[in-house]
């Protein structure tokens, strides 16, 4: 269905009550192009630095990656670690008398946006200049961001 927010509010409210609707806003996906771009700059860095690419991939997470702050008991701490791409524990914290521990969980890029994805992509094509890499031409970056929202990736 598509329409003004009148008409979608009009056609839920037909709908049978018992049914539980969400509406959240469309985000465009990055293309698999710039993400299979991402992980050629990541093993060019890889290589360079004698490691792997996951390892890159997760420092530049760190450094360029959307993240949240969360605060859990102190037992739930390795079950998150389970649930995160990346995690950090920032330090023990007390909450009205019980210890809980501070973590800065890190989203991996698949849960991106267009505007997040450049985000990380324009960080990692810095890092290959600062070792001395020679990273994608800037038009084929451009290129292969703006194909997202235009359906041809």
């Amino acid at each position: 269905m598509t329409g003004t927010a009148i008409e979608i509010i009009k056609y839920l409210t037909e709908q049978d009550q018992d049914k539980e609707w969400d509406l959240k806003e469309h985000k465009e996906k990055r293309s698999l192009d710039a993400n299979g771009l991402l992980w050629a700059c990541l093993q060019e860095i890889a290589s360079a630095l004698r490691t792997d690419k996951w390892s890159v991939y997760l420092q530049m997470l760190k450094r360029y990656g959307k993240f949240d702050y969360v605060i859990v008991r102190e037992k739930a701490v390795e079950a998150m670690k389970k649930q995160w791409r990346e995690l950090e524990e920032v330090g023990e914290i007390d909450i009205h008398g019980e210890k809980a521990v501070q973590l800065l969980c890190y989203y991996g890029s698949s849960t991106y946006d267009k505007r997040e994805f450049s985000i990380l992509l324009d960080g990692v094509i810095s890092e290959m200049r600062d070792i001395g890499l020679i990273p994608p031409p800037d038009r084929q970056t451009r290129e292969l961001l703006e194909s997202w929202g235009n359906g041809k990736a």
